[in-house]
């Protein structure tokens, strides 16, 4: 049984916490200024903390409350048995107190008569609601990938009749056999095949990698890519939930849905910790109602709920939010931002690290590297002449081209007769003479493996030749190395032609490689190393890295990457910088290990007062813990805790 959704939690927490304020300054005031408070009666004071606590017990901790009957109705004990039990016992205990103080004994009044817990129940339940709404609201991100995703396929297609007529259809109505213009600008509708026309493709949302893939009659074409340039008629192949962008979609969808739920260091220290209280309460009242001095009844329920106080979890409740939010606000000042709590503590436990290539490990843009000009040709010329040529070009190649001649500060001739040959180059007047740029033979040498290799011709004699490669960030390789430095085993994953991918993972000294990889690929390999008992983070900028992000222990997306990345990763690099990566694995590191200092402190000053509270030294000491004791333990079990946590407002990153 889970709890309600957060929009229903926040009006709780804030009529909690309204209602709080006032019975905290009224407990405190008693004890830090009493004799400011000896002008007001006791009764009046008692009455107003009861009142204001009550719809704070049973109408803002009413989630709570279920929880914790389910628990024990099924006897899984969890954090919310402990702060039920803990709250139900300060609370009741508190309106007894008011109800029947004049007969408790001498020794267990103060100078405002008997002590009561009621800021006990009101603090407890207004820290846990603020948890809980910082939990799922962390976890409400599934439904905007799938729209991400789902907003790639447009809503109707042009559908082409046997006469030749044009007709817009929705989209769900389009068949199998259908033949479909696209025109520039407009997503591809299904998955099919080219029956005229020509193109280049954006296909990144397949591969990962920035270059248009130019297409001809007979090519394979791919819902959901993006037709750049010219127009073409597709027939349709696969439509439906059988295209290539839905089955991306329930891969998101699957791996979303069959992720574990984190669990909760809380919930496992409860489920032992609850009974061990339970038991020793319990025999704590029935020891002294048989065996202790009178008023036998009343010294065995005072002792009895200075256990259930001592351990009631007021620190418990909150040893992970705190550190949680404190370590997330730290990690936001260094670019490191935590969408899923769940997956900053996953982060700490990763083995292995899978990485995406294209706007991950490299800046996502072709640049230009190489210039090889002809006799008789200078660099700069080589450069202006194709930079002339290009200008018209949209091809990211071009605008590559275009933007190194512009940073030489050289004067771009002006051109004419722009045309382009899908898959071939393009051609265009510049001073007089006709300029080719296009694809280079397949034969031809290339200093940078990586390349993208480009001829220029002038008058169709060779000039030269222009190398284009997507360049690895400047902190990529010293990222690399301190992940690996923290134990990470750093794989890459592409969607990239063999030779290049084990040029860069060679040159990275990474600690493996995958290419050629596809979306599903990606996703299969996330599952067959979870599979080994690996913990996995994988990291990638792309809409063909959403199913692997979702499906990894922790996903991790780019800042500088689509929003369907962003949407399906716990945590976002806002610079798209490995170096915060590196950020967010110590920050995960040193938060969880915040979190368990937090869970000591939570239980050391309880433990230690259990056995007092006991009574077990009274037979030799005469010594009782009074239950206002047992309160000053558990709140300064609560300062410990925030006083440590803040301490991660100073980690070093």
């Amino acid at each position: 049984m889970g709890l309600p959704h957060e929009r229903y939690l926040r009006p709780k927490f804030w009529v909690s916490l309204a209602l709080s304020l006032p019975v905290f300054f009224i407990a405190m005031g008693t004890m830090i200024v009493p004799m400011w408070f000896h002008q007001f009666d006791t009764v009046v004071l008692n009455w107003t903390q009861l009142i204001l606590t009550t719809p704070i017990f049973f109408w803002c901790g009413a989630p709570f409350i279920r929880r914790w009957w389910v628990s024990l109705r099924t006897l899984d004990t969890n954090m919310f048995t402990l702060v039920v039990t803990g709250t139900g016992a300060a609370y009741f205990y508190s309106v007894f107190a008011v109800w029947f103080g004049d007969q408790f004994p001498a020794s267990l009044r103060g100078d405002h008569g008997v002590p009561l817990y009621f800021e006990a129940t009101a603090f407890i339940t207004t820290i846990v609601l603020l948890g809980q709404i910082i939990e799922q609201r962390a976890n409400s991100r599934t439904d905007a990938a799938i729209r991400a995703l789902m907003d790639l396929a447009p809503a109707t297609a042009h559908q082409i009749d046997a006469d030749g007529k044009e007709t817009d259809v929705p989209l769900d109505q389009v068949k199998v056999g259908d033949r479909l213009r696209v025109r520039p600008g407009e997503h591809v509708p299904v998955d099919g095949q080219i029956e005229e026309g020509r193109s280049d493709l954006d296909e990144s949302m397949l591969t990962g990698e920035p270059d248009a893939v130019s297409k001809k009659q007979g090519d394979a074409v791919s819902a959901g890519t993006l037709n750049t340039t010219g127009t073409f008629i597709l027939t349709a192949g696969k439509v439906g939930r059988d295209t290539l962008l839905a089955k991306i979609i329930k891969l998101v969808e699957d791996a979303q849905e069959s992720e574990a739920p984190i669990a909760q260091l809380a919930d496992r220290v409860s489920a032992w910790f609850v009974p061990i209280v339970a038991g020793i309460a319990v025999l704590t009242f029935l020891g002294w109602y048989f065996i202790g001095p009178e008023p036998a009844f009343l010294h065995a329920m005072l002792n009895a709920v200075a256990i259930l106080i001592i351990a009631c979890p007021c620190a418990l409740g909150i040893a992970t939010p705190v550190s949680l939010v404190t370590g997330i606000g730290r990690g936001a000042q260094f670019g490191v931002l935590v969408k899923d709590a769940a997956a900053l503590e996953k982060l700490a436990h990763a083995t292995t690290l899978l990485i995406d290539k294209t706007g991950t490990l490299t800046a996502g843009k072709p640049e230009v590297v190489g210039l090889h000009p002809r006799e008789g040709y200078s660099e700069e010329k080589l450069l202006t002449l194709a930079a002339a040529a290009e200008s018209a070009s949209e091809h990211p190649l071009a605008r590559a081209i275009v933007k190194a001649a512009q940073a030489t500060e050289s004067k771009i001739p002006e051109s004419t007769d722009f045309n382009a040959e899908a898959g071939q180059g393009i051609t265009a007047q510049v001073e007089g003479k006709t300029v080719f740029v296009g694809r280079a033979p397949a034969d031809a040498e290339s200093q940078e493996v990586t390349a993208t290799l480009v001829l220029v011709k002038v008058d169709d004699q060779e000039i030269g030749t222009i190398e284009l490669a997507d360049q690895i960030k400047d902190s990529t390789p010293d990222a690399i190395r301190q992940l690996q430095a923290l134990g990470l085993k750093v794989v890459m994953v592409s969607g990239d032609r063999e030779a290049a991918a084990k040029a860069i993972a060679e040159k990275l000294s990474l600690d493996g490689y995958h290419a050629g990889v596809t979306p599903e690929g990606k996703q299969k390999l996330v599952r067959a190393q979870q599979d080994k008992g690996e913990s996995i983070i994988f990291a990638g900028d792309g809409i063909n890295d959403a199913p692997a992000l979702a499906a990894a222990d922790v996903g991790i997306a780019m800042g500088t990457g689509t929003d369907v990345a962003m949407h399906s990763a716990g945590i976002v690099l806002v610079k798209g910088d490995l170096v915060a990566l590196v950020r967010a694995v110590k920050l995960s590191r040193a938060t969880l290990r915040n979190i368990k200092q937090n869970l000591f402190f939570a239980f050391i000053y309880n433990g230690l007062g259990l056995p007092l509270a006991a009574g077990l030294l009274y037979p030799f000491t005469g010594w009782l813990l009074n239950p206002m004791f047992a309160g000053a333990a558990m709140s300064l079990s609560s300062i410990s805790v925030v006083a440590n946590a803040l301490r991660l407002r100073r980690l070093k990153l």
